[in-house]
């Protein structure tokens, strides 16, 4: 039997390699379930000032997953500081804060203030441009900023330009990747005939996200990443490891469940025990032809 799931970003060892996803883990779900057995909690995304999210429409059901537009809806850094992550550092949570900004001195300034705070384990950077060297900059800021001991985890979009962004990104200072930002999907109301457009969630996202994984690991075989899209259980989490992921987050199926996550972890034990495997056995085993 294994006594431990525990997993490496980098630096940063956390005792599960299950966590919730961006905005999919705040201090609300402390009532469902004990985050602390969580490999860490990442927050909504934070810009330096407040964004408001969009008037209209915000989500939308496919027959496999849900659209998304939330317009990076958040407080800003200072009541984010005051308010949420205080919340979660009562709690004892692992926090990762997922962060984003418009200009170099944005990231600057939400590394040092957001990276110091009580509970922050990590920095996890979105890039609002996906041009290589710009996001390579962002993230080479938000690194040199950030405190010692905090980890830095790039997220990259599942787009036609994931390998470049990978490479240029893993050589400057990343400690992990994160791959799942969304692709965009559109549905259209049969009733007003009306467009919504939003970023995809959910169990249809779950081959792109293994294809993603798969794709970054054979490139860069020795880089930590975070698979996200689609896990809904054990067996999806295990997928995602075997793809060449160190670790997961699951976001949807926390919306509809809020302890998801935390089951998530228990069915990828209950797999892992009998067989006498620790999650980084099977990181990348599927390259390698699977189990023997």
């Amino acid at each position: 039997m294994i006594t431990t799931l525990s997993t490496t970003l980098g630096d940063l060892t956390l005792p599960t390699p299950v966590m919730t996803a961006a905005g999919c883990g705040g201090p609300e779900l402390g009532r469902f379930v004990d985050l602390t057995t969580l490999g860490a909690s990442v927050t909504r995304t934070i810009t330096l000032d407040p964004l408001e999210g969009p008037a209209s429409r915000r989500f939308a059901e496919t027959p496999s997953g849900i659209l998304t537009d939330l317009g990076m809806e958040n407080p800003g850094l200072q009541a984010f500081l005051a308010v949420d992550l205080p919340e979660l550092a009562k709690q004892q949570v692992r926090t990762i804060v997922s962060v984003a900004g418009h200009r170099l001195a944005d990231y600057a300034e939400i590394a040092r203030r957001a990276g110091g705070a009580p509970g922050v384990t990590g920095l996890e950077v979105c890039f609002l441009d996906e041009d290589p060297l710009a996001a390579a900059r962002a993230l080479s800021v938000v690194r040199r900023d950030a405190p010692p001991g905090v980890a830095v985890l790039a997220k990259l979009p599942m787009g036609p330009g994931l390998l470049d962004l990978a490479r240029e990104l893993s050589s400057c200072g990343a400690d992990a990747l994160v791959l799942g930002l969304p692709l965009m999907g559109l549905v259209v109301d049969p009733t007003t005939l009306a467009a919504f457009r939003g970023g995809l969630a959910g169990p249809a996202t779950a081959p792109l996200a293994l294809d993603a994984v798969w794709r970054v690991h054979e490139l860069l075989p020795d880089v930590p990443l975070v698979g996200v899209g689609g896990i809904r259980s054990g067996s999806d989490a295990l997928a995602m490891l075997a793809a060449g992921a160190t670790a997961v987050q699951v976001g949807a199926a926390v919306l509809r469940d809020p302890t998801a996550a935390h089951r998530v972890q228990l069915e990828l034990a209950a797999l892992l025990d009998p067989r006498g495997l620790k999650p980084a056995d099977v990181v990348g085993i599927a390259h390698r032809g699977g189990l023997t």
